[in-house]
């Protein structure tokens, strides 16, 4: 069998709406406030997609940047993965709609769901199929419009989710460098603490689900807590002992950017300073699979990752579902890779 590639993320881009929702627009329409909401969560604001907006709309914006950025055209696309779980509908997939959207005829194309990890189990599926030799570039998007499945009369969850896609190319780096290790894991047992209880088989929808608010997400805050925090800790972990590298030796620290507390924690545990750790949420709050790719992005783009650094995606989300990938990051495509 043929040596595995070197695999690594050649590009990103993000796309977040135009519309702001600040905390105190939501003091307007629920009971809560600014200092309640920062306190707790630390965030301050989010975005809000258009009425006419869907998902595959705002992937197709961070997509078309990723693709610019990487070199590479719509056609030269393998394979195309979404992670979301605000698809455009049940099916067809939004990777094939946005296949369409992109133009990338060659690509076959599949969605994930796998709720706030949906990008890291899609960047690690991608992944195996380029360092197998079947495919050479795949595009990997994490877009989520919660605001679409959003109670906005429910100040336990309205204060947190917010819209927005940030994608990723995925191919072949030089040799040694791009994804060192990865972690995956789940726990059925927990689906039930956050959900979306109606619109599939098991309670399709009717009058009656409308009526009692079934097709908006549902979640127990604090069960969920004590999960993100135990499992954000246990994957890091886990991605840096199978890469064998040491948390000192950590460059930066990508976090899904669900609550301030929970990276805090990952923070203390791992003895990080702040300018090894991306947070944006007091801009965005929680966009689900989007979180992860739109923090790597603008880490990015404010020069904050350099070649040969050691970094580090973690997540965890509805399922109950986590995981983590070490990077040792590269841009740089491998010798002959012809992009």
């Amino acid at each position: 069998m043929d040596k595995k590639r070197s695999v690594g993320i050649l590009a990103t881009g993000s796309y977040t709406p135009e519309r702001v929702l600040s905390n105190f627009d939501l003091e307007k329409m629920v009971e809560t406030t600014d200092e309640w909401i920062v306190s707790r969560t630390g965030i301050r604001e989010r975005r809000i997609c258009s009425p006419e907006q869907a998902s595959s709309d705002l992937a197709y914006e961070a997509a078309k940047k990723a693709l610019e950025r990487a070199n590479i055209s719509a056609e030269q696309l393998d394979m195309i993965i979404v992670a979301t779980v605000t698809p455009d509908m049940m099916f067809p997939s939004t990777a094939c709609i946005l296949q369409e959207k992109l133009g990338a005829k060659r690509a076959a194309a599949l969605d994930v769901s796998a709720a706030c990890t949906g990008f890291l189990y899609g960047i690690t599926t991608a992944a195996q199929f380029i360092a197998n030799g079947l495919y050479k570039y795949v595009l990997v998007v994490g877009v989520e419009t919660l605001s679409k499945i959003t109670n906005y009369k429910d100040r336990n969850t309205c204060v947190l989710f917010g819209d927005g896609a940030g994608a990723a190319v995925i191919g072949e780096v030089r040799e040694g460098f791009g994804f060192q290790s990865f972690e995956l894991g789940a726990d059925g047992a927990g689906g039930e603490l956050l959900c979306l209880p109606a619109g599939g088989s098991r309670i399709p929808a009717s009058s009656e689900t409308v009526e009692k608010n079934l097709h908006y997400l549902s979640m127990a805050g604090s069960e969920v807590f004590k999960f993100a925090v135990r499992v954000m800790n246990s994957a890091t972990e886990a991605v840096l002992s199978k890469a064998g590298v040491d948390r000192e030796n950590i460059d930066l620290l990508v976090p899904h950017q669900a609550n301030k507390r929970i990276i805090d924690s990952a923070v203390q545990r791992f003895g990080l300073s702040e300018d090894k750790v991306v947070i944006n949420l007091d801009r965005y709050g929680n966009m689900s699979s989007a979180s992860i790719p739109v923090a790597l992005d603008e880490a990015i783009a404010a020069g904050r990752v350099k070649e040969g650094d050691n970094v580090i995606l973690v997540g965890f989300g509805g399922g109950l579902t986590w995981g983590a990938t070490l990077l040792k990051w590269s841009t740089t495509p491998a010798e002959g890779s012809g992009q």
